[in-house]
């Protein structure tokens, strides 16, 4: 099932991401909601939504600038929607803006471990050690 992604600048769609990230981090991961809904949420991040052809809400995303470049977060596809793309589209959509807005800075994540190798395939790089986020193992990683 395709997907598309888009840069959100609808309150709605701000909601559908809000709510798959709540399924996907809070009730699927077991992340309290203090530490996945932050302040970035409503200041400087950019969000994403991936929907299905059908308008399907399956997937969100959100980037903003660090003092270490441009870093991308709160990647999540609801279960089943996983295995289709939606991740690659969403990926592809914001890497696109990021590099439109700021072609120099350097991008990076901190992924989860299971992500690791989605993120391979996509050009990122492991960088250190592992490291521990919301119960969570991580690698940070970066864009080559």
């Amino acid at each position: 099932m395709p997907a598309t992604a888009f840069r959100i600048t609808d309150l709605r769609d701000l909601d559908a991401a809000f709510t798959i990230r709540e399924k996907v981090f809070v009730e699927g991961q077991g992340v309290p909601a203090t530490l996945e809904n932050d302040l970035h949420d409503r200041t400087d991040a950019r969000h994403y939504l991936a929907r299905t052809d059908d308008g399907t809400p399956a997937g969100a995303a959100r980037w903003r600038e660090t003092e270490n470049g441009v870093k991308l977060e709160r990647f999540a596809v609801l279960e089943s929607f996983r295995n289709q793309e939606v991740g690659a589209t969403i990926l592809h959509a914001v890497l696109a803006d990021v590099r439109a807005e700021l072609p120099d800075a350097e991008v990076y994540l901190n992924a989860q471990l299971r992500a690791v190798p989605f993120y391979e395939r996509h050009g990122f790089r492991k960088e250190g050690e592992m490291f521990e986020e919301a119960n969570i193992q991580h690698y940070k990683m970066v864009l080559e």
